[in-house]
């Protein structure tokens, strides 16, 4: 049976509507009537257990549940390079669905691939972007070349003899590696594989000659002296393998490549509640115990807010959609 409403929790939705209407705040015991969250939120990763994604996702949800004062539920719903799950955020209406992206679902998804049923730009609101990284040039540990200017010499040389993997035709490190074509000059072929860890697979049996992985991934492989680590992507050194040489001082000019995880919402979704994440979101990242974490997966902390993200988004967009057009990628 059905609750009468109560004469004071009229007043409390009434006073809320006409505050509202008028733009003015309203007292604390009205906006309890509009309270958000008032259950769980989700973060949806598109990606498994145990992937870069879900793992930043997890490292963020205790805190923000901490701050939000509602328990914040990970749900990984892989598949399509993290774009099925970044559909469903896109079409969410719930106001208690958001999502952890990778770039590519942010960026280049819809120009990749205009089957692709949510368009970045206009279907999600960037919220934050939480960490980035810069991309590890690997090689097998007995690759040629003392050096890296030696051993991108060697690459020349070997032309169309040598492969490169990545784990799919689209991602950053697939538009990446054709970027870096172009710039050092070289020429080996793209071998897709299902995911990094196939692609490391393939390097260690000899397959593929080179790719460009995620610094987490690369440097437990350099560790183990299975791998060698020529270059990072970045304009300089980075502060998350500082061991390692940036590419441009191995003589590779204009290439800055970086991977990144960001919070996105449905455009559904209040913009005042997306400002509220956002504000969250930037303080916990920089919290010393939680930038730690980060670290250790392999990123550096970013914390931008909503505009800063929105700003990455459209550059790489559009830088990527140019190497996808002068390189006629096209999707699976």
């Amino acid at each position: 049976m059905t609750k009468p409403v109560s004469h004071h929790h009229r007043r409390s939705i009434l006073c809320a509507a006409v505050a509202l209407a008028a733009g003015i705040a309203m007292p604390a015991w009205a906006q309890k009537a509009v309270a958000w969250p008032s259950k769980p939120l989700k973060i949806l990763v598109g990606f498994p257990a145990g992937s870069s994604p879900d793992l930043m996702a997890r490292t963020i949800a205790e805190p923000l549940s901490q701050a939000l004062g509602q328990p914040v539920v990970v749900e990984n719903r892989p598949g399509a390079g993290g774009n099925i799950a970044a559909d469903q955020v896109a079409r969410a209406t719930d106001d208690h669905t958001i999502g952890l992206m990778i770039n590519g679902n942010l960026t280049i998804a819809k120009i990749l691939n205009p089957a692709t049923p949510y368009d970045p730009l206009k279907d999600l609101q960037p919220v934050s972007l939480l960490a980035v990284a810069p991309l590890v040039l690997a090689a097998p540990a007995g690759a040629p070349g003392a050096t890296p200017a030696d051993f991108l010499a060697e690459a020349r040389r070997a032309g169309d003899r040598w492969n490169y993997g990545t784990p799919g035709i689209g991602t950053v490190a697939h538009l990446g590696m054709e970027l870096l074509k172009t710039k050092a000059g070289i020429a080996p072929v793209h071998v897709p594989y299902a995911g990094n860890p196939q692609v490391i697979t393939g390097m260690l049996g000899n397959q593929v000659q080179m790719a460009l992985l995620p610094p987490g991934l690369a440097m437990a492989q350099v560790k183990g002296g299975k791998l060698k680590a020529i270059g990072v992507t970045s304009a300089g050194r980075s502060s998350v393998v500082p061991e390692v040489p940036s590419l441009s001082e191995a003589g590779v000019q204009g290439l800055q490549l970086e991977i990144w995880n960001a919070v996105a919402a449905p455009n559904s979704l209040p913009k005042a509640h997306a400002e509220r994440l956002a504000s969250l979101l930037t303080g916990i990242v920089r919290q010393p115990e939680v930038r730690q974490k980060i670290l250790a997966q392999g990123w550096q902390v970013a914390g931008t807010a909503a505009e800063g993200l929105a700003k990455r988004m459209q550059a790489d967009t559009a830088a990527m959609a140019e190497v996808i057009r002068k390189n006629n990628i096209r999707p699976n």
